[in-house]
Formats: structure tokens, sequence, C-alpha cells
């Protein structure tokens, strides 16, 4: 069975680790660089842990700034095929841009990583938003809505593939296939899908298509994040007689103690965090300087719910992301093998002391 359907009440998953400084646009020391041996290192602590995703994020181009952020990235289907050979237990996602990628192609590869992973692949479909990258391929990203049309036919596409097996004609708006077919079909049936929609149109795609249903949440706007859940779950439930598992990323800070915690949060976020890169990020959808004195920390980068805190503090509000009605979080550090080891030793325990988890041994089993 793939992890992402284990019984922990909440999973988790490392995001990022593909490109060059992770989710955070920071010029602290110990960010990520993209090397191979970075990335292995990485996955085999989340698979040693029972951690159930391995999450990339699909990149072009990098966002400029100090750090070009993101700028140096592995591309996500060949990375999966790499990680599968080396891990045991945990899912590996594509994330596949539906423009940048022909579904023959993404369904032939999608079936080539299940098949090197034993059952562990999933695919996180997104449309695409940075202009910046795109006009490299000499798409526009005008046509918002005219995107999850496109995309509606192109995952039709890559599951016809996964599950037809006698030849078949497609004739639709973007796609005209001839004779589709495709073998070996995937070991999984079905594959998992993952989708961030968060417009309207995007919100029903997502909840009509994906098994994993992926929000940004802010911690300063919980009531925000309670109402994007539970429009997910109604629209699944009520426009495709469905279940869906709703997914959010944490930054998270874990120290010794409360003060240690705050003081590298403001380091990396406010003293050396990269505001240009994300600025081009932000394209004035909100104000993208550091935060200034009393106002609340927020993580320059892909905008995480930041988890800042002792392990207790951080198992807490782990068990407070439970209780608002998540499934899953996708887990970003700055220093991703350190933190994480951290993590597996320290807060990995309350979580499984609070109930969200099973001790590692179960959950690899």
């Amino acid at each position: 069975m793939n992890a992402l359907f284990n019984a922990n009440k909440l999973k988790l998953g490392i995001f990022g680790t593909n490109c060059s400084y992770g989710c955070t646009a920071t010029t602290a020391e110990g960010t990520l660089e993209t090397t191979w041996p970075n990335t292995l290192e990485i996955a085999q602590i989340a698979d040693d842990a029972g951690i159930e995703a391995l999450v990339p994020i699909a990149r072009w181009k990098g966002f400029g700034g100090t750090t070009d952020f993101n700028g140096a990235a592995f591309e996500t289907y060949t990375w999966a095929a790499g990680l599968a050979a080396a891990t045991r237990q945990i899912a590996l996602f594509s994330t596949s841009h539906v423009l940048t990628t022909h579904p023959i192609v993404a369904a032939k590869q999608g079936a080539t990583i299940d098949h090197i992973s034993n059952g562990r692949f999933a695919l996180n479909v997104v449309c695409g938003w940075y202009q910046h990258e795109f006009e490299m391929f000499s798409y526009s990203l005008s046509d918002h809505d005219g995107l999850y049309e496109y995309a509606e036919e192109w995952l039709q596409i890559v599951r016809r593939l996964w599950t037809e097996d006698a030849e078949w004609d497609f004739q639709g708006r973007f796609f005209q296939v001839q004779h589709g077919y495709s073998l070996p079909k995937p070991i999984q049936r079905p594959v998992p899908v993952m989708n961030a929609g968060s417009s309207a149109v995007g919100a029903r795609f997502a909840a009509r298509e994906a098994d994993l249903c992926f929000i940004s949440m802010s911690a300063h706007d919980e009531d925000a994040g309670r109402a994007k859940i539970e429009q997910l779950r109604t629209l699944a439930r009520d426009e495709s007689g469905r279940e869906t598992q709703v997914w959010t990323s944490c930054g998270i800070v874990c120290r010794p103690t409360e003060r240690e915690a705050i003081d590298f949060a403001r380091h990396y976020i406010v003293d050396k965090g990269d505001w240009e890169a994300v600025s081009n990020i932000a394209r004035g959808r909100y104000p993208a300087r550091a935060p200034r004195d009393g106002e609340p920390l927020r993580s320059p980068g892909w905008g995480s719910y930041l988890v800042v805190g002792t392990p207790e503090q951080v198992a807490e509000r782990m068990v407070h992301l439970s209780e608002v009605g998540l499934d899953g979080a996708v887990l970003s550090w700055v220093n991703y093998p350190e933190e994480m080891r951290y993590w597996n030793a320290d807060v990995m325990p309350l979580l499984e002391q609070a109930g969200l988890r099973r001790p590692v041994t179960a959950a690899v089993a």
C-alpha cells in the first residue's frame, strides 16, 4: 500500500528538496544546495523515519534576488525515479506542469517510476503561474480557467493510458489522440494525484480530480484555512461523491528553548531573508518585505505555515493543525538534514504520544 493511505492521522512529507534553497529564500547558513548527494541524504533520512512523502517543486527558472531562489532545480520525474531506487517505503511525487509534459510521456514516465518504486509513485498536477519561466516555452498563462480545462483533458488521457487495455481515440479541445495505448500499466490502481488549485475553478478541479488537495494556510488567519478545508471536502462529496485528503506546507524552526527558536527564525527571516526574490514570487499579491518589529514573522519563500518553538510547542502546533482538519503537512527547514534529525529524535515521539502517528516500525510495515 502507498504510504499516503496508511493509518497515521497526520501524514507528513518533505517539501522542495529538489530545488536550491528548498522552500526558504534566505542567505542564512546551512541552506540547501542542489546536489544529488544532498537530496539523496534527505530522502533516506525521511524514509528511515517513516515519513510518508517526498514532494518536489517543478521549476524551470529561479526568482532572482541574492539567492536566485530555486534557480538550480532537478527535473521531477527523473528525480523521483532516482530516489525510487534508493528508498524503501516513502511515496515519491513528480510535480508536473501540464503544459511542459505531453500526457502520453507523463503516463509512461509515471508508470516507470511506479515499477521502480514497487507502487510508491504519486503525481502532483500543476498548471503553472510563473509567466517569466513559461516564456522559455513560448507559452502564455493568461487564460487561467482554460488552463484547468487543459489539465482536465491532460489528466484524463494519463489515466486512460494507465487503466485501459484496448486502444482508444480521444478528441478534445486541446488534445487529439489516435490509438492511445501504453504498457506497462502502473502497479497501483489508481495512482494517487495531488493538486493545489485555489481559485474557484481550481478548487473544483482539485476536489473533483485529486486524492490529495494542497492548500496554503496562515497561522495568522486560521479561519480562512478552516473554510478552505471544509470547502474542498464539501465539493468533493457533493459534486463527485468522494473523499479527499487535505494537506498544507509548514516551515519548521525547532530548538531546545523557545528563545533559541525565535532568535533563529528572526535571523533567517529578517536578517538574512532574500526579499527581492520573494517580491518576484509575490507579483504584488502581498507585502514582499521583511517583517518589522511587532509584526508576525512570515517565512520568505513559499509562504508556508510557520511553526516555531521547542519540540513540545511544535508538536502541540501539529496536533492543532490536525484538529483544524488537515490530513497531512509537507515540511521544510533551513538546514534539512540537521534539523530533520532533530525533528525525528525529539518531535516524532511526541506526535506518536499524541496519537497522530504510529511508531515508525508499524508505519513502515
